[in-house]
């Protein structure tokens, strides 16, 4: 395949729509931290788009077979890496998430790119079954390969990015299919397994996870990020306040309004139009993802592109439920807005595996 047709048959739909919405992002970091600290975050966040555009090709020019081949190795490096943030890793806020690259200053969170060798994983072991149904054994072996990773970064601690992992796994088994026994079963023991977790979470994790349902009743602590987010999703109005005019937002009431929260701070700024507009470009994509799924080459393809597309809803649906009170507070990021290197590059990649299904179709 020439890399004259390769740029032609690009999805250049999904790249239009993941740039309007980086573009969006990185105007809305710079209205939220343009007389902060951060003031220098929003040109960073545009130069790592560039180079998540760099990095999105050279993952698309990479046959996903020969990925998949590789799967065994990627495994390895990714427990390896994880198991090294222990010792190595920044602490940052009581967690070790993040090793500083030398020389360079940037912090690699090695946890945002093992997002991508799960959905690598479930798409070769899925596809190698070559069963119509999968069986106990099939989803016990399942379980614990995703399970390991998981538990790592749940140790770090880093409970939001862990849960990212689980539902790659569990629209895979659907997919791939399972009798409505094993489901069950599988039901039960995800709820044995919260139960079990629940204890050794640490305990800003555990109000975390019971604050949103009623913040009033810690307004100064746990329940104030909640409270603060849809004091100013509500102050933006049918059109929003104006780019650098949100009180919330330009106040420094909203926490984090250029990483967790930065939704929230979109909303006070633009309205609720051009919230609903945006959250569009996101149903675009992800359509245009399952797109790619449909029309793949072979089972793994359509696997790889359904764990994408699976990965970036569960994060929007669980950021924007967060802002909005309906979601407890985890950390996940909103996809392709959120400030962050790491997340961004691990998007692109993922982005860019979905181009390199794409393009099989047209390999001679």
């Amino acid at each position: 395949m020439s890399r004259y047709r390769s740029f032609r048959d690009l999805d250049w739909s999904l790249l239009v729509i993941t740039l309007i919405i980086c573009s969006l992002g990185v105007l809305q970091i710079y209205s939220a931290t343009h007389d902060t600290k951060w003031s220098d975050a929003w040109w960073k966040q545009a130069v790592w788009v560039l180079v998540g555009i760099g990095i999105m090709w050279v993952t698309s020019s990479i046959d996903y077979h020969t990925l998949l081949r590789r799967v065994p190795i990627l495994y390895g490096v990714a427990i390896v890496a994880l198991l090294a943030t222990f010792g190595f890793g920044k602490l940052v806020f009581g967690s070790r998430r993040w090793i500083t690259i030398p020389g360079t200053g940037f912090n690699f969170q090695i946890s945002e790119f093992v997002k991508l060798v799960i959905i690598l994983l479930v798409a070769r072991y899925l596809s190698d079954l070559k069963r119509d149904e999968l069986g106990l054994r099939d989803l016990l072996k399942l379980g614990v390969l995703v399970g390991i990773p998981t538990a790592l970064v749940m140790k770090q601690p880093d409970l939001g990015t862990s849960l990212t992992y689980l539902p790659v796994m569990g629209v895979g088994i659907l997919l791939a299919g399972i009798r409505w026994q094993y489901l069950a079963a599988v039901a039960v023991a995800c709820g044995l397994a919260v139960t079990v977790a629940y204890p050794f979470l640490q305990d800003y994790q555990k109000a975390r996870l019971t604050s949103f349902v009623d913040p009033s009743q810690d307004p100064r602590g746990n329940g104030y990020q909640v409270i603060q987010s849809k004091i100013a999703v509500g102050d933006g109005g049918m059109w929003g306040r104006g780019v650098t005019h949100g009180t919330q937002t330009q106040l420094r009431f909203l926490p984090v309004p250029h990483t967790d929260f930065i939704f929230s701070a979109f909303a006070e700024e633009h309205g609720f139009v051009v919230v609903v507009a945006v959250l569009g470009l996101y149903f675009l994509l992800l359509m245009q993802i399952v797109q790619n799924a449909q029309m793949a080459p072979d089972r793994a393809g359509m696997y790889i592109c359904m764990g994408v597309a699976t990965m970036l809803l569960f994060h929007v649906l669980v950021n924007v439920g967060m802002v909005v009170g309906n979601m407890p507070v985890t950390g996940i990021p909103l996809p392709l807005m959120s400030y962050g290197g790491s997340n961004l590059f691990s998007i692109f990649m993922m982005l860019g595996l979905v181009n390199n299904v794409r393009l099989q179709r047209f390999s001679t």
